[in-house]
C-alpha cells in the first residue's frame, strides 16, 4: 500500500478517488512495455487526460526516471517551464517538501522585446534567459506548450553546453510539435521524457512531475526506514 504523505491528496476521500482511478487504469490499459519505474509516470498522465493513447506515445530516455529522482532528492532543484500554467499546476507543498522552485519567463518585458527584435518567439528567448541566469544546469525542464522552446533547449544543450538534469518535452500542437519531440529524442547528453506526435500539453508535464515527486517520496521513505 502506498504510504506517501506529502505527495498524496490531502483528504481521505480525495485519496480514495485517485487510487480508484489508478486501479481502473491498471485494469483497462492492457499490455504495455514500460518498466516498473516508468509506468507510474505514464499512468498519471493517462489519469490527467483520460486518454489511453499515452500508453505507447510516451517515450523515455533509459536514464530519465533515475535522473529525475536524483535531481528531486538532491534538494533545491529548479523547475524551468515554458509557460506559467506549469508553475501554477504544480503542487506548492510537494515542491516545498523537496526545496524546489519554479521559474518561467514567457511574459517578462525583456523577453518580449528581445523576441520582437530578433524575430523569434517569446519561448525561445525565455529559455535563453533561463540559461543566462544559470537555471538550466541541473534543472528539471518542462515544456508543455511551445515547440520552439523545446527546439531551443536542444540547441542550448548541443551548442552552449546546457545540462539540465531532465527534460520533459511535451509541447502540443500542429506546427513543429511532433518534430521538436523527435529532435529531443536524438539527444544523448541529457535524459528526457517525451510524448511522440502532436499530443501533449502543460497538464501532462505537471502530471509527469507529480509522478516523479511521488516516486521520490517513496525512495526518501525507504532511505529513512
Amino acid at each position: 500500500m502506498n504510504t506517501n504523505v506529502v505527495t498524496e491528496q490531502l483528504t481521505a476521500a480525495g485519496r480514495a478517488i485517485e487510487h480508484d482511478s489508478f486501479a481502473i487504469i491498471d485494469a483497462e490499459v492492457g499490455r504495455h512495455d514500460y518498466r516498473p519505474e516508468q509506468w507510474p509516470v505514464v499512468r498519471r498522465m493517462i489519469h490527467a487526460n483520460a486518454d489511453f493513447e499515452f500508453n505507447g506515445l510516451t517515450d523515455f530516455h533509459p536514464g530519465a526516471v533515475a535522473a529525475g529522482l536524483d535531481a528531486i532528492l538532491a534538494g533545491s532543484t529548479h523547475v524551468v517551464a515554458d509557460v506559467e500554467m506549469i508553475c501554477v499546476g504544480l503542487s506548492a507543498s510537494r515542491l516545498a517538501h523537496f526545496g524546489m522552485r519554479t521559474h518561467q519567463f514567457i511574459s517578462d518585458a525583456d523577453v518580449i522585446e528581445q523576441a520582437k527584435a530578433e524575430g523569434t518567439t517569446r519561448a525561445v528567448q525565455a529559455m535563453r534567459k533561463a540559461h543566462r541566469q544559470g537555471l538550466l544546469d541541473g534543472a528539471i525542464v518542462g515544456i508543455g506548450n511551445a515547440p520552439t522552446a523545446l527546439i531551443e533547449i536542444v540547441r542550448l544543450i548541443r551548442e552552449e553546453g546546457a545540462r539540465p538534469a531532465l527534460v520533459i518535452g511535451m509541447p502540443v500542437g500542429f506546427v513543429s510539435a511532433a518534430e521538436s519531440k523527435e529532435l529531443m529524442t536524438e539527444v544523448d547528453e541529457v535524459p528526457w521524457i517525451v510524448i511522440r506526435g502532436r499530443k501533449g500539453g502543460s497538464t501532462l508535464v505537471v502530471a509527469a512531475i507529480h509522478a516523479l515527486l511521488g516516486l521520490a517520496e517513496e525512495r526518501q521513505r525507504a532511505q529513512q526506514a
